[in-house]
């Protein structure tokens, strides 16, 4: 298991319109390290989100979730010149295509994160994609998995005892959740509608960001 200084608490704005984006983003930016922009968001409004957000949120990491699955050196280098620092690429993707992500990543100083969404076997997914150094993998269970009522946690034991990297966690985590998550020890934890949605972002944030604090401190 790897072992983290501290775990970043990323905002996944998963909504459709940049207005949006920018004021939940402003609400939260004093308890989140890392700014995602959704796919949702990319599809609807284009990388011009990742662009305008990295200019008013400078002094946060900005996540261009782009979920790659083919031409892996061209959309890392879409994301990145539009001011992502990470960007996502689909674990089931061809390897050529997430070689070639990560070799552009490396080239720019940039992060490629490798998400497990959809991967039957994730450890063996992992086993296969770690030679070609991924920054992190997400342990990724979707909305619509959620829906369906897959457990968010069930892979997180096996993952952090048998693969040795950084990764992160996403899929439907409360602040309830945050005490079995980091005992696992992620590098990252990536909270969606639970900020988005609520009535207070700010606070919803903040009761995160206590949440993983008081863990770190025992």
């Amino acid at each position: 298991m790897v072992e983290y200084i501290m775990t970043l608490l990323q905002v996944a704005l998963d909504c459709l319109k940049l207005g949006e984006a920018l004021r939940i983003s402003s609400e939260v930016e004093e308890y989140v390290d890392i700014i995602e922009v959704g796919t949702p968001l990319i599809k609807s409004e284009g990388l011009r989100t990742v662009e305008i957000l990295k200019k008013v949120f400078m002094e946060k990491l900005i996540f261009a979730d782009t979920k790659t699955m083919d031409v892996g050196d061209l959309e890392a280098r879409m994301a990145f010149d539009a001011g992502a620092d990470i960007m996502s690429v689909c674990s089931v993707a061809p390897r050529q295509t997430i070689k070639a992500a990560i070799e552009e990543g490396r080239k720019r100083d940039k992060k490629v994160m490798v998400d497990l969404l959809g991967a039957i076997d994730k450890i063996h997914t992992a086993r296969d994609i770690m030679d070609m150094g991924p920054h992190y993998f997400c342990i990724h269970t979707g909305i619509d998995e959620q829906k369906a009522g897959m457990d968010p946690f069930k892979a997180l034991e096996s993952f952090s005892k048998k693969i040795s990297t950084h990764f992160a966690v996403a899929g439907g985590i409360k602040p309830e959740d945050i005490i079995k998550i980091m005992h696992f020890s992620p590098s990252i934890i990536i909270v969606g509608g639970y900020i988005t949605k609520a009535q207070d972002p700010k606070e919803a944030a903040k009761l995160l960001r206590a949440e993983i604090k008081g863990v770190e401190k025992k």
